[in-house]
């Protein structure tokens, strides 16, 4: 399997566009800490909070905090793209 690199990202943000589709993969330190701190944090949640309906309430919003995350780090903003069409 062939794995590129994401483009590069200028100072300051976290995240690089994707190459196809629209959304964000993490270019940084940064970007992966916050990745991983979400994934332990979501399987915390899932593993250790009791209640159906507070698991969903905790990562509901969980999900929105790293999305917005994600968004406000990406450089070049969230668009639809095909390749290096932009």
């Amino acid at each position: 399997m062939h794995l590129m690199k994401p483009r590069p990202v200028r100072p300051g943000y976290w995240f690089a566009q994707k190459r196809f589709g629209i959304g964000a993969v993490p270019a940084t330190k940064a970007g992966w800490a916050a990745t991983l701190a979400f994934v332990l944090a979501l399987g915390g949640v899932m593993k250790w909070l009791p209640g159906k309906s507070a698991k969903d309430l905790t990562a509901l919003a969980l999900i929105a905090c790293y999305l917005v995350l994600c968004w406000k780090m990406t450089d070049g903003g969230w668009r639809w793209r095909w390749g290096d069409d932009g």
